[in-house]
């Protein structure tokens, strides 16, 4: 039976928070209240953390910001297995020196989007993942074609697992017909569900992990979501689905990093501001994202 929990052999698997990152009012790190929400995280049922994502502004941040959010990380996760680091770069050099970063601090995997400084052919594509697998920790290919315009095909996935540079995959195409294609072609690489969106979706279809955007507000019933989704018990996904994709939905668009922040200051928890050149959200989608995080409250989401 395959298990779609967290355990340390293939830690990259179950809910992985891509873990929004709090600043101060000058804009500055704080790094004590992100150690608490890493570890608030886990105590609510979520499996561990992906810091110096998208959602965590890795793009904003200097050299040893980085390098201190994943410190904290690692030590307030208490098993540093938990963590999976984003290593993007422009460079396939400095991705390589993100992941030894990653390594050295114990962290169990690490997540890689290709080269996305111009649309990279197949062939960089793989000397990229292969030159950052060679830091020795597992890698995690993150797929989306929407910002990247390089796209992890199923078949260019399964070449890259079949060499060794990847384990899994972070899927946020949005296609959740590619599923089946790459369990045909790769059938041991880890599909991991990329968008909230799609979640039950790729549940359904045979995915084992989710890098995750919504948990960082509501981590108990998204949790839930995803145990029922994954154990194809529809009788208790499909409610919540429906209860919560109004909310979810919001994971996928432009303005995801300020929407899931301006949810978490909803439902009681530090989510802040963004830095530029991320602005506040402003007229109909502040008023979207704030009346889908109510909803979601009131319906007794935590």
């Amino acid at each position: 039976m395959t298990t779609t929990g967290w355990n340390s052999a293939r830690p990259w698997r179950g809910i992985m928070v891509a873990t929004t990152l709090p600043f101060r009012e000058d804009l500055s790190v704080d790094y004590d209240a992100y150690a608490e929400h890493v570890a608030w995280l886990i105590a609510h049922g979520c499996d561990g953390v992906v810091p110096n994502g998208s959602l965590g502004e890795y793009q904003t941040l200097t050299d040893e910001e980085r390098a201190q959010v994943v410190r904290t990380a690692v030590e307030a996760a208490g098993d540093g297995a938990r963590v999976m680091p984003g290593v993007a770069a422009y460079g396939s050099a400095e991705s390589r020196r993100w992941a030894e970063q990653a390594a050295e601090a114990g962290c169990g995997s690490v997540l890689l989007l290709p080269p996305n400084a111009y649309r990279a052919d197949e062939q960089a594509v793989s000397a990229h993942y292969a030159a950052v697998a060679g830091a020795g920790v597992p890698v995690v290919a993150y797929n989306n074609p929407i910002d990247t315009k390089v796209d992890l095909t199923p078949g260019l996935l399964a070449r890259l697992h079949a060499d060794g540079s990847i384990v899994a995959v972070k899927e946020f195409s949005g296609d959740v017909r590619r599923a089946y294609e790459i369990a045909e072609l790769a059938p041991e690489l880890d599909l991991l569900i990329g968008a909230d969106d799609v979640l039950l979706e790729l549940a359904l279809a045979g995915a084992v992990g989710w890098i995750a955007g919504y948990p960082n507000a509501f981590p108990t019933s998204c949790a839930e979501l995803y145990h029922a989704a994954v154990a194809g018990d529809l009788a208790t996904a499909l409610p919540l689905y429906r209860s919560l994709h109004s909310l979810l939905r919001w994971d996928s668009k432009t303005e995801f990093v300020q929407s899931i922040k301006l949810s978490m200051d909803i439902a009681g928890r530090r989510g802040g501001p963004t830095r530029p050149p991320r602005l506040p959200l402003t007229g109909a989608t502040e008023a979207g994202v704030r009346t889908a995080t109510e909803k979601a409250v009131a319906d007794g989401h935590r």
